[in-house]
């Protein structure tokens, strides 16, 4: 049995999550698994505050996936990719418990097995291990109400993956059986459908699938067309389900109205680009934006002085754009730029004592202001408070200008 530990958490840059584990436990844990190969009989057991990305464990879009703390290390792409591809290339690892999502144990997707039939889907390459979720015992900290904890029951032949239910006297349900096939090979059986309570309404948590040399992409795929672009031309709304590959690799995908980014290769959600506040009702295009060696004109605008030739490469350079509604508010095209390292995902939260140092300026603000806005005298003679107005601005980018001499935002800060 493995346990590794988030070590970074106050002061972790991305993320209010303890999802970050240090880079010297990542390089223990790949020594013991090249310590203890599956040739030689090891079995592996892991256990980790968060999964790993590629687990393909249910989660919850509005929430761990927007904040960019669904993972491991979630908000380091290197990182990030380390742990899944160990399970892939180390088949000693054998099962991987987690917990972090606060949800129950009574789904399906709770538990997932290194390999499926193919008569249900592509092949889902986790190695040859099984991934558990681990609900939560204390009331008032679950999702959807649940209080659970796991059992494991080992044999000769393999193990069973059990339920304690903290609600009904400690119960315990068997819910998966795996079987070792060899010492690279286990199969996995549900042992029971998806188990609802009363009033609840099952849903399916969706993830794009890229299909392999059995299964063609699901039908959700968007492809270009002959002039090389892309276009969702019926507007955004929370059913709309939709996803395809940049020319620089990455995957982008809408669901619940907001538009999200995926993990290339194992098509899990990264994090919010776009919310669904901002995307709903608009069209999404994507057309070729680059140029040609032979277009390359020197630049003298301020700031860009022949950025545009330094800047030629042979990958083909694409805008992202968000067509606006057809309204007289609002603009008529939004342009959603990538991050400088070529993601789109908005690593826009900050860990817990940031944002709570954030509201203490804000409270401050606050007290300050009431103390300085005059009362507001209404139309009957009587003087009410004024609540002042106060928001927060922060960096680093406004505008896409070379030489920033502003820092306003329209329609926010001024």
């Amino acid at each position: 049995m493995v346990g590794l530990t988030s070590t970074v958490f106050r002061d972790a840059k991305y993320t209010s999550h303890e999802v970050t584990v240090d880079q010297e436990q990542i390089d223990w844990f790949e020594q013991v698994l090249i310590d203890h190969p599956a040739e030689d009989g090891w079995k592996i057991f892991v256990a980790t505050h968060a999964p790993p990305l590629g687990s393909g464990l249910r989660t919850l879009q509005e929430n761990h996936v927007v904040n960019g703390c669904c993972w491991l290390n979630h908000s380091d792409e290197e990182q990030c990719l380390k742990y899944i591809n160990l399970v892939r290339k180390h088949r000693c690892v054998k099962a991987w418990f987690s917990g972090h999502f606060h949800l129950g144990q009574d789904y399906q997707d709770s538990i997932t097995f290194p390999t499926i039939d193919p008569k249900e889907g592509p092949y889902p390459n986790r190695g040859s291990c099984v991934f558990v979720q681990t609900s939560v015992i204390r009331g008032g900290t679950s999702r959807d109400g649940r209080r659970q904890s796991r059992l494991l029951r080992g044999n000769k032949d393999g193990f069973d993956i059990c339920t304690v239910d903290h609600m009904k006297e400690g119960a315990i349900r068997v819910d998966a059986t795996v079987t070792y096939k060899d010492v690279n090979h286990e199969v996995g059986v549900y042992r029971h459908e998806d188990i609802l309570e009363k009033g609840e309404k099952f849903f399916k948590v969706y993830s794009p699938s890229a299909g392999d040399e059995m299964h063609p992409p699901d039908e959700n795929l968007v492809n270009y067309n002959e002039a090389g672009e892309l276009h969702i031309t019926e507007p955004i709304t929370m059913d709309t389900k939709a996803w395809w590959y940049m020319s620089s690799g990455r995957v982008l995908g809408t669901l619940n109205g907001m538009l999200i980014e995926y993990e290339p290769s194992a098509l899990a959600p990264l994090g919010l680009v776009v919310g669904a506040d901002e995307l709903i009702g608009k069209r999404i295009s994507v057309i070729d934006s680059g140029i040609d060696a032979e277009e390359c004109e020197i630049s003298y605008e301020e700031g860009m002085e022949g950025a545009d030739c330094a800047a030629v490469t042979d990958s083909r350079e694409q805008a992202l754009l968000l067509l606006g509604p057809d309204s007289d508010s609002g603009p008529d095209v939004v342009v959603v730029q990538p991050n400088e390292d070529g993601t789109y995902w908005r690593k826009i939260v900050r860990n817990k004592v940031r944002r709570m140092q954030e509201k203490r300026r804000e409270k401050a603000a606050m007290a300050f202001a009431s103390m300085r806005v005059p009362e507001l005298v209404t139309s009957n003679g009587e003087a009410e408070e004024k609540e002042p107005k106060i928001i927060s601005s922060w960096g680093p980018y406004v505008s896409t200008v070379g030489t920033a001499k502003t820092t306003g935002v329209e329609g926010l800060t001024k």
